[in-house]
């Protein structure tokens, strides 16, 4: 696969499965379904988005993965006030988060760049 030398692919797949990790004992399944969803959709649409063969179809599938970013980092912000998620484990993912957006918007510009050429 394409992704797996990206590095916001790699921060993103490792954000994932450190969501999973730390909700597993979480008994609320709806909202843990919800955001382990949400972060295993960014890396999947990274590697989806970079196999696609048109640069329209590539940014297409990282803006899925950015707009998937938006909605678990809402959950995040979420599970805190509910104390689902400890304030600092889910600051760091937030961090972690605002890291892996700049990353993909950089990506997507850098595209967009190479179209325009």
């Amino acid at each position: 696969m394409k992704c797996e030398s990206l590095d916001v692919w790699k921060k993103s797949a490792a954000l994932s499965a450190d969501i999973y990790l730390n909700l597993s004992e979480l008994k609320d399944y709806g909202f843990r379904d919800q955001l382990t969803r949400s972060g295993l959709s960014i890396p999947s649409n990274i590697a989806e988005g970079l196999e696609r063969i048109s640069d329209q179809e590539k940014i297409r599938f990282l803006d899925i993965a950015r707009a998937s970013l938006a909605e678990a980092k809402t959950q995040i912000y979420i599970g805190i006030k509910i104390y689902y998620i400890p304030k600092e484990k889910g600051q760091t993912w937030i961090t972690e988060l605002e890291i892996i957006g700049k990353m993909l918007s950089a990506l997507i510009n850098s595209i967009k760049k190479d179209m325009e050429s």
